[in-house]
Parts: structure tokens; C-alpha cells; sequence
């Protein structure tokens, strides 16, 4: 028992709550659940395989759900601190840095060192981890677990745990209800059922379809374009290419539709598969991510970079895969290249000519991404072979394009950095989906986040808050609209706003954007502001 005397005064315990007896034995039921995977990565043999990995999953599962309830529904409605920055786990504490450390280890063994989890190779059986989940997948797909039904398994576990405990923290929000809901029904069906029933079917030989995450798209669904997926679809007759026009409809229609009325929420808060882990398993850290300036031009320039290095790599690949004949390829590689480039011209053109003014210097940015993009089709053209784009092995080229963006950034470092960087480090930093979808929201979207100046109290929950490190209190205090390309749409911000200042909106495009010039403090000096006039 701690001798520390108390004198605060604060409404508010400055202290991190001490766990009760209960949520103490819902962590020991948690990890006892992860201990039968550990015995099971060292090879212990269970006599049933499925029994035990049923035990692990559920005490994992019901250790979540029993912490969550003993930890809200105690308590009344509506967002509290519950001293967040006193707690190690949730504060860059030593608890942080180890849980950061063990998931980015566990990354990099997921991705690079399969063997190690048990991963069966030249047809033999798997071994360890992996083999545990045999009989989950035997009964889905009905072949052997490989690590990637490991990590889906664990990863739509996480959202389904977590997604319930977010539920009851924010249980007095109706809008976070819905979108967890939505994203923990999209993570389970469209992400992880669908995919093993379709394999399922597979062995019957009147099916044959293709491996399509049918809510992932283009460009965080980076293989949708590759040999092998292309391959996939055309040989599956008419569903196969219903399934790639879906694809590209869902890119150049469907998304631009949705981004236009909802923002792009629509996708980044409601249907995504890696925000739906950062909401879920990763908002005991939303509180970690940086508001300073120097994190926000950082992530312009980076995300960026992230989606232009995409662009160049996706029509790489398909550049590779078509061929110059134009009686075995009815789009020749040269067509390839005028169509993109035509495209792209008009695209850039008319964000020049009508959006110039809302950009501001970033225009110069996106010229700089444009050029580049153009130079890379003229060196493709002269450069390609049948076998080498850019003087590159076209396949080493796509190896390293899915290792350091697929693999290095969104899994090593977008997840296992949740603890010290915050939970939305690759959506804020790396994805190039939410670049898109953030260069349309703001551009044409009618989203936006309105607020009222007159009451706000400057609380600061609402910047403290946001993950994705936007001074939100900043724009509340002089009662200007949010619209930032980086605005997931979340919601939180409002949320936990205690005046109800804050409040997500679809309405007409006619002042979105509004601007106020309102003096706070010592923003700027008054006489070099005369001056100017």
C-alpha cells in the first residue's frame, strides 16, 4: 500500500486508478490465454489442438470483455481521464516501451521469419503457433493455417475484444457506437470470413475465385493490379471480371461519390481494416500523437511520397504485365503510358485551375509530385524491357515495393509504434489510401467539423484527443470549420468535448472553409499587424 500523501484538490484523482480485484483477474485470464499460444510457439504438443486454441481465444476474449465492464459500466456515462498520463502503459512508460518492443517483434518474425512461428515449408506440416490454428482454418478454408490466418485470426479478434470495450467507453455517443459496430462487422465478414469461404469453395471444381478482400482498395490494396491477381481474375470467366471492374470502379466512382457526401470517414472510420485495430486495440494510445507543426509537415511530405512512390510502382507493374503486341494485348504498353499521363494532366490541370487558391503552397507540392510521376512514365518508356522497368528486375522491383510499404510500414512500424507514437501512425504517415481520400475530402468534399467559438472553455480534450495530431482547440477557439485533409471522422474530438462545441457535419460546399483572423493572446504583434494594413 503506497504511504504517498494526497493533497490535491482536483475533482479528478492525478493518479492512475489502481486496478480492482476483478480487473485483476481478467488480466490474469488474458494472459493465460496468450501462455497456451506461448507453449504452443515452443512446440508443445497438445492432445487437441482445437480445445485448447478455443481456451486461448476465449480467455483472451473473455478477459477483455470482463476488464471493460467492471472498468465502465461502473462508472456514469461521458469521457474521463482517469489519470492517462500517469499510467506507464498509456504515458511512453516502461510498459509502453515493452508492449512496443514485443509487437514490433512479433512483426518482424510475422513477416520475415515465418519458420520460427511453426510455418510449414515443401509441403510439410506445420509446427508451433501455427499449428494450433489448423483446426480453426480446416474448418473456414478447409487447408492448413498458414501466418497470415494467424495474424487475420488475432487480428479480428483484437477489433471484436477491443471494439466491445471502445462500446462501453463511449457508451454515451450514439455516432461511436454505429462505427465501431460497422467496422467490427466489415473486419469479421468482408475481411476475414468471406476470403476463407471463398478458398472453400475453391475445391469444388465449378468454382474458381480469386483471393479479393472485397473492402480493400486501391492503393492500400496493393496487389489488386499484380500479375498474379490479374491472372486470378481473367481466369475466373465473368465473376472474376465483375470482381476487377468492381475494383476500379470502386477507385474512380464509388470512392470519389462516397468522399464527396460523408468525407473520408465514410472509409478511414467505418470500413477500414487497419482503422479499425487503431480505434479499437490502439485507443489507450491516441492520446501519444504529436500536435507540434514540425509532425504535421512531416506527415504532408511523407504520406505523400508514400502515394506517389505507389502510383509509380502500381503502373510499373501493370506496364510489366502487359506486353507490345497489340493483336495479344488489346492496351499496348505504349497506349499504357499516353492514357496515365493524359490522365493524370487532366486530373492536375483542373486542380490548378479550380482549386489553386484552397491549396495554397501545397499547389506547389502537388506540381512537384506531378513531374515526378510524368518523368518516371518517360523513363519507363525508354527504360523498360520485357523483363526490367527503371534498369530494375520487374520482380525485385514489386518485392520491394510490398516489403518496406506493405510489409516494414504499415505492420512493423504503423502498428507496433501504437504505444510510443500513437495509434494512427501509419494512417497519418504512410497510407497512401488516406491520401487519396484526404486530397478529395479536401478538395470536394462536403464534410467538415463546425464549432463554436462562444464555448469553447479551452479545455484542450478535444486536441489532447485527436490521433490524428490536429490542434482541434485551435480552430474551436475562433470558431472556424475544420477541414483537414488528415480528419479521419472519428468523431472523438466531440466526443469528449464537455460544452458540445464541436459537431460533424454533411452540408453544401458554400463556406466550408472559413477563415477567421481572431487575435489570441500574443499569436502576433499588434503593431506589425497594423503595419500590414
Amino acid at each position: 500500500m503506497s504511504n504517498k500523501l494526497n493533497y490535491s484538490m482536483s475533482l479528478a484523482k492525478p493518479d492512475a486508478q489502481n486496478l480492482s480485484m476483478i480487473q485483476k483477474i481478467a488480466v490474469f485470464l488474458g494472459i493465460a490465454g496468450l501462455f497456451i499460444m506461448i507453449l504452443a510457439l515452443l512446440n508443445v504438443d497438445f492432445p487437441n489442438k482445437a480445445i485448447f486454441l478455443t481456451l486461448s481465444l476465449g480467455l483472451i476474449i473473455i478477459g477483455t470483455v470482463i476488464f471493460s465492464r467492471d472498468a465502465y459500466l461502473k462508472k456514469t456515462e461521458g469521457i474521463k481521464n482517469d489519470g492517462v498520463w500517469f499510467k506507464s502503459i498509456s504515458s511512453k512508460g516502461i510498459l509502453a516501451w515493452a508492449t512496443g518492443i514485443i509487437l514490433t517483434g512479433f512483426y518482424i518474425v510475422l513477416y520475415f521469419y515465418a519458420e520460427l512461428l511453426g510455418q510449414g515449408s515443401n509441403g510439410e506440416a506445420n509446427t508451433g503457433v501455427i499449428s494450433l490454428f489448423d483446426p480453426l482454418s480446416q474448418l473456414l478454408s478447409g487447408r492448413p493455417a498458414s501466418q497470415w490466418f494467424v495474424y487475420g485470426t488475432l487480428y479480428t479478434v483484437a477489433i471484436l475484444a477491443f471494439g466491445y470495450k471502445f462500446m462501453l467507453k463511449y457508451r454515451h455517443n450514439r455516432y461511436e457506437q454505429l462505427r465501431t459496430a460497422s467496422v467490427m462487422f466489415f473486419q469479421l465478414g468482408f475481411a476475414f470470413l468471406i476470403p476463407e469461404f471463398m478458398a472453400r469453395l475453391n475445391e469444388s471444381p465449378q468454382y474458381n475465385l480469386p483471393y479479393y478482400d472485397l473492402k480493400s482498395m486501391w492503393p492500400l490494396n496493393y496487389y489488386l493490379f499484380d500479375s498474379w491477381s490479374i491472372n486470378g481474375f481473367l481466369s475466373s470467366g465473368n465473376l472474376g471480371l465483375l470482381m476487377l471492374l468492381f475494383g476500379v470502379i470502386s477507385i474512380f466512382v464509388i470512392s470519389p461519390i462516397l468522399t464527396y457526401k460523408y468525407g473520408k470517414r465514410w472509409y478511414c472510420s467505418w470500413v477500414c481494416g487497419c482503422g479499425a485495430l487503431a480505434e479499437t486495440a490502439g485507443d489507450s494510445f491516441r492520446q501519444l500523437s504529436s500536435k507540434k507543426l514540425s509532425a504535421w509537415k512531416l506527415e504532408r511530405w511523407l504520406i505523400h511520397t508514400v502515394l506517389v512512390f505507389s502510383v509509380i510502382m502500381t503502373i510499373a507493374i501493370i506496364y510489366s504485365y502487359l506486353g507490345s503486341d497489340p493483336n495479344k494485348y488489346w492496351l499496348t504498353r505504349p497506349v499504357f503510358l499516353i492514357s496515365i499521363g493524359l490522365f493524370l494532366t487532366l486530373v492536375f490541370a483542373l486542380i490548378m485551375i479550380f482549386k489553386r487558391n484552397e491549396l495554397g503552397k501545397d499547389a506547389r507540392y502537388g506540381a512537384i509530385g506531378f513531374f515526378v510521376v510524368i518523368t518516371a512514365l518517360f523513363a519507363m518508356h525508354f527504360t523498360g524491357t520485357t523483363e526490367e522497368i527503371f534498369l530494375i528486375k520487374s520482380s525485385n522491383l514489386r518485392s520491394a515495393y510490398g516489403l518496406y510499404i506493405g510489409s516494414v510500414f504499415s505492420g512493423v512500424i504503423g502498428t507496433g509504434f501504437y504505444p510510443i507514437f500513437g495509434n494512427r501512425v501509419w494512417c497519418r504517415f504512410g497510407c497512401p489510401m488516406a491520401a487519396v481520400l484526404g486530397m478529395q475530402q479536401r478538395l470536394f468534399s462536403k464534410f467538415r467539423i463546425t464549432t463554436n467559438g462562444g464555448q469553447c472553455i479551452s479545455c484542450g480534450n478535444c486536441s489532447t484527443y485527436c490521433e490524428m495530431g490536429i490542434d482541434v482547440r485551435a480552430y474551436a477557439q475562433k470558431g472556424e470549420n475544420i477541414v483537414r485533409s488528415s480528419c479521419v471522422g472519428c468523431g472523438i474530438c466531440s466526443a469528449v468535448c464537455p460544452r458540445g462545441v464541436l459537431k460533424l457535419e454533411n452540408d453544401s460546399m458554400k463556406g466550408r472553409i472559413n477563415p477567421n483572423e481572431i487575435l489570441l493572446g500574443n499569436d502576433v504583434d499588434l503593431m506589425d499587424l497594423v503595419n500590414q494594413k
